[in-house]
């Protein structure tokens, strides 16, 4: 009989995020202070388009392949779990805090 040796080689980060759709362009402009990320989305929320625009920002803001960024939970409202695979919790942290706008006022 065969031995088997099973563990979960998935490890991440788990991110709460707010997202505003239909800005005039896609950006991070704050962290609330319960730590949620706040993305605006120039994106529309119908038919799952913020969705797939979201992953493909976080991606490129945090340096890592789309399909490290999966959406867990959230996906038809406007705050989301994200998870970011392969990824310590103080590298998201320093990508998102370079990422953030200047401007933002809450």
């Amino acid at each position: 009989m065969r031995e088997y040796n099973l563990h979960d080689g998935r490890q991440g980060v788990a991110v709460a995020i707010r997202v505003t759709p239909r800005a005039r362009k896609t950006e991070i402009v704050g962290i609330e202070q319960n730590g949620t990320i706040r993305i605006r989305v120039a994106e529309s929320i119908k038919e799952g388009y913020i969705n797939k625009a979201l992953k493909i920002f976080l991606a490129d803001v945090l340096g890592v392949r789309q399909n490290r960024v999966e959406i867990v939970a959230g996906e038809e409202g406007l705050d989301k779990l994200i998870s970011v695979l392969e990824m310590s919790t103080d590298e998201v942290e320093k990508r998102i805090r370079a990422s953030i706008v200047s401007s933002y006022e809450e």
